[in-house]
C-alpha cells in the first residue's frame, strides 16, 4: 500500500474557534519534474525510452493548456477532468455594460476533478481508502528535506472550491482541486 507522510501541527492562531487543536498536514518526500516522471514510466515495463515518454507529457502539457484556453474541459479516463473558474474581483461590476474582464477578473483558475467512476475511483472518499498513512516523524532523518509548498504557493485549504467562486456565476464544478501548500492557519475551521 502507498505511503502518505504527515506531520502533526497545533493551531496556535489564538482568535481561531480551533486555537490548540492538532492537526495532520501532508509532508512530501519528493517534487517529480516531467523528466524524472517520464523515467518513472520508462520504468514500468513500458516499451518507450524515457526520452519518448518525456516528449509525450511535454505535449500533452502543452496541449492541455492549449484546450483550457479554448475554453474546453478535458477527460483523462482514469484520472479525472481539468477545467478552468474564473475569479472575480470583490464587488462586481454596478452594470452588465461596465463590466470589463481586465477590470474585474482577479484569475483564471486551473482546477482538477478526480475520476469518480466505480472501477477508478479516486474521488477524496475513496482515494484516502487506498493510502497508508505514516508519521513522518517516526523516519526522522530518513526523508529528504523537501519543502512542502508546491511551486507557485498555494494553500492548504484543499476540498471542494470548484463551485461559485468569487461571486462570478455558478460554474457547478465542484470537486476536490486540493490546496497544496503548507500555511499555518489553514486547519479546516
Amino acid at each position: 500500500m502507498a505511503k502518505i507522510f504527515y506531520l502533526l501541527k497545533q493551531n496556535n492562531t489564538k482568535t481561531s474557534k480551533i486555537y490548540g487543536k492538532w492537526f495532520a498536514r501532508g509532508k512530501t518526500t519528493e517534487t517529480l519534474n516531467t523528466r524524472k516522471m517520464a523515467n518513472h514510466i520508462a520504468e514500468h515495463g513500458s516499451i518507450y525510452t524515457p526520452d519518448v515518454v518525456f516528449g509525450v507529457l511535454e505535449k500533452f502539457r502543452s496541449c492541455l493548456l492549449e484546450m483550457l484556453l479554448n475554453s474546453k474541459r478535458v477527460k483523462i479516463d482514469g484520472l479525472g477532468i481539468f477545467f478552468t473558474t474564473l475569479e472575480n474581483e470583490p464587488g462586481g461590476a454596478l452594470r452588465k455594460e461596465d463590466f470589463s474582464p481586465a477590470k474585474n477578473l482577479k484569475a483564471l483558475h486551473i482546477r482538477f476533478l478526480p475520476d469518480q467512476e466505480a472501477e477508478t475511483n479516486i474521488s477524496s472518499r475513496e482515494f484516502i481508502k487506498r493510502a497508508e498513512f505514516v508519521n513522518a516523524e517516526t523516519f526522522a532523518g530518513q526523508l529528504t528535506e523537501e519543502e512542502d509548498k508546491p511551486s507557485g504557493g498555494g494553500s492548504n485549504q484543499g476540498g471542494n472550491t470548484g463551485g461559485n467562486t468569487g461571486g462570478g456565476g455558478n460554474q457547478n464544478q465542484g470537486g476536490n482541486t486540493g490546496g497544496g501548500g503548507d500555511d499555518d492557519e489553514s486547519y479546516g475551521d
